[in-house]
């Protein structure tokens, strides 16, 4: 099964990975770089609009290059106070070759007052670099990793994200 994912970030190509394993077999995942055209920190409703742009501009980038793909899927993370408490969530958006598309998130984590200007104004992953003397955390295992001690990762967050987005397509008309 050919997957196309929007980004090359390891950490979400592997979460994507281990989610489609979990129902589908011969998973082959290709990462292509496309833009969000959200800002370099997503906040609120840009979080799901720049997993669908994502996965817009995968699809055109598939048709200019001539690849065919089973699913194209995007991951976007993103900080949201929609709930009254700022938190970091992961959307997730993936469409079958059919057009059929859905939506899943991941769950949330606090993102505490003090650290929000300067959030909105970089990006999380910068701040959390700062925070834990770390580089590209966003990159590997996140900084989620080091707020729950090494009880979930990013991977984690972005393998359950698709997980959720997966219910619309191994439940077939059922769910629909």
């Amino acid at each position: 099964m050919k997957i196309l994912m929007g980004t090359k970030n390891p950490g979400k190509i592997e979460g994507a990975k281990l989610a489609f394993e979990k129902y589908f077999d011969d998973i082959r995942i290709e990462g292509i770089s496309v833009k969000s055209e959200v800002r370099d920190q997503p906040v609120n409703e840009e979080i799901l609009q720049g997993a669908r742009n994502r996965i817009k501009n995968l699809k055109k980038y598939a048709t200019e290059n001539k690849i065919e793909a089973d699913f194209y899927v995007s991951s976007e993370a993103g900080i949201t106070n929609l709930l009254g408490e700022w938190i970091d969530i992961n959307c997730v958006v993936i469409e079958n070759r059919e057009g059929l598309q859905s939506v899943g998130t991941s769950q949330g984590f606090p993102i505490p007052d003090k650290y929000i200007k300067e959030i909105r104004e970089t990006e999380l992953g910068k701040v959390m670099d700062k925070i834990f003397n770390g580089k590209e955390l966003g990159k590997g295992k996140g900084g989620i990793s080091f707020l729950t001690r090494d009880e979930v990762s990013r991977i984690d967050l972005t393998r359950n994200a698709f997980i959720m987005a997966l219910t619309k397509h191994i439940n077939g008309d059922l769910w629909r």
